[in-house]
């Protein structure tokens, strides 16, 4: 039997910054607990001050100023809600590339977005489990926008948003690390701007600008559209659907980026993920459906290292499975696991 386990769902609306301001009155604990989080690792594993840390963040910020002001209202509404300086709430957007520069770097998912002839109805079914260190705090909101524009994100430590927009489109990411970076916008800053989209294609547009590195995304809508996005500090590709499905986890797929790809040393076993959900999904092709696709997010296969990922003893730092989404664009719904999916039930979620 397993756990009736829920996440506490924080409504926001109105302004940018009010917007802000109930995101943070709503995840004000798991908002400080980032903060301290940061600091205290950054500390204990690289002797880097508070103070270091947060000079070293708000170098991207005349970056993230001009190409996201909406998102700096947000922010500031969230600083002004739980008391911590701007600064601090910036620091925590810049988490991602701030684990690079002090390579503390650890996460897997494994991640699919099908449609068309591979699913039961032809409807496209995207979602992932998001792995990472299990004292890293996610929370759940649903953003009213005063455009209309409706959201439920899965914010990550406040640094990365998985997104399901109401306009019928979601987004799936993974980890992929290279050897070379020259950072311009952080993740956290810039796929806010992705998701408010309207569509798939502005979003990808503007990933084409701005994905350099840290990460990998795909992006489906309720039309049966799939696209994904591989960079490296300096290209990228994009990534097209093959028999109706696209898949991944942490390495990358594009032959000329292998050379910089740091997989094979720091995460070796996502290439037997990557195999594995290919062949789950390949012996349920055509007859894909919500629960079939529940059974696949649950699979032990080389557990712990799984695709339901669970804590390595052997070893001293590790990562585990902390939630896991299945959106449905045509439905407008989102089922949600809050933890490992196979001792947490799904939740639905819709518009």
């Amino acid at each position: 039997m397993k756990n009736l386990k829920e996440f506490k769902l924080i409504e926001c609306q109105g302004t940018p910054y009010e917007i802000g301001r109930q995101w943070g009155e709503g995840c004000k604990d798991s908002i400080l607990k980032i903060s301290e989080n940061i600091y205290n690792s950054m500390t204990l594993f690289h002797k880097a001050s508070k103070e270091d840390v947060i000079i070293r963040a708000m170098k991207f910020f005349p970056a993230v100023q001009a190409f996201d002001p909406y998102l700096i209202e947000i922010m500031r509404g969230q600083a002004d809600a739980t008391g911590l300086s701007f600064e601090e709430i910036f620091t925590q957007k810049c988490y991602n590339e701030l684990t690079f520069c002090y390579d503390n770097i650890s996460g897997l998912c494994t991640s699919f977005a099908v449609t068309g002839k591979a699913t039961q109805d032809g409807k496209t079914i995207l979602g992932q489990n998001i792995d990472f260190l299990p004292e890293v705090p996610i929370d759940l909101l649903k953003i009213h926008h005063a455009n209309g524009l409706k959201q439920f994100i899965l914010s990550f430590s406040n640094s990365s948003e998985f997104t399901f927009s109401s306009t019928g489109f979601g987004m799936c990411a993974n980890a992929t690390i290279g050897k070379n970076y020259a950072f311009n916008i952080p993740v956290g800053c810039y796929l806010p701007r992705v998701m408010r989209e309207k569509n798939i294609n502005d979003a990808i547009n503007i990933l084409k600008q701005v994905a350099r590195g840290l990460g990998y995304y795909h992006l489906a809508d309720k039309n049966g559209h799939m696209l994904g996005i591989e960079s490296i500090h300096n290209d990228f590709e994009l990534i097209y659907p093959e028999r109706d499905i696209i898949l991944h986890s942490n390495h990358y797929i594009t032959e000329r980026f292998k050379e910089v790809d740091t997989a094979p040393q720091l995460q070796p076993d996502s290439y037997h993920r990557l195999d594995r959900i290919l062949n789950l999904m390949n012996q349920h092709y055509g007859e894909i459906n919500i629960e079939i696709i529940k059974k696949i997010l649950v699979d032990h296969d080389k557990k712990p290292n799984s695709i339901c990922r669970h804590i390595d003893s052997t070893v001293p730092v590790s990562s585990a499975t902390l939630a896991s989404f299945i959106m449905v664009p045509e439905e407008g719904a989102i089922y949600i696991a809050a933890g490992n999916p196979c001792e947490y039930e799904y939740v639905r979620y819709e518009f």
